[in-house]
């Protein structure tokens, strides 16, 4: 599959889940939204998990499949998301409700560094600690004239941390054994 055609998809994912993560967040708290808090509660590890992977698959296409070559701010990325792929899948078999205190810091550290990146995207004429050879003001991907592959990255991590918020705070308002156990 052409890489084009791969950023097609991936660019609107990245968009959509971003956004859903978000709201699932802000909603997760509202009166009424029970339906919503047993949904994330039931499973929102696994979403989570599916973020981390899609992001860790995508990034993995694009440096082994279209053959872009990763850059010393991609590496950071991936040294951020690729462990919680791992921790994340191990989370949701297991159930275990404090993933977030493992992955929120490491998404975290992976947004710092995908917004730098994607900000030398922006303004490439300036001081970087990246190599001549692999550039990190070089844009591979550009979707909809904004999304890039460090754009993208960002929404894995904003997306995750998101999502772990949603849950945490499902279990807050939701009651019942889930949110005694979270506690």
């Amino acid at each position: 599959m052409e890489a084009s055609t791969v950023s097609s998809i991936l660019a609107p994912g990245a968009l959509l889940t971003v956004v859903g993560a978000v709201m699932a967040a802000v909603m997760a708290g509202a009166p009424g939204a029970h339906a919503l808090r047993a949904f994330l509660i039931a499973r929102g590890a696994w979403l989570s998990f599916g973020v981390a992977a899609m992001a860790t698959l995508g990034s993995l296409y694009y440096s082994e499949i279209a053959h872009f070559p990763p850059c010393e701010m991609c590496w950071l990325q991936r040294i951020a998301m690729y462990p919680q792929a791992v921790i994340l899948f191990v989370a949701a078999i297991t159930r275990d409700v404090k993933a977030w205190r493992y992955t929120v810091p490491l998404s975290a550290i992976g947004l710092l560094f995908a917004l730098y990146h994607y900000q030398l995207e922006l303004f490439p004429d300036q001081p970087t600690m990246c190599s001549t050879e692999i550039p990190c003001s070089v844009r591979f991907v550009e979707v909809y004239g904004f999304v890039s592959i460090a754009f993208m990255a960002g929404c894995g991590f904003v997306a995750i941390m998101a999502l772990q918020l949603a849950i945490a705070r499902a279990r807050r308002f939701g009651g019942g054994v889930e949110a005694t156990r979270a506690r």
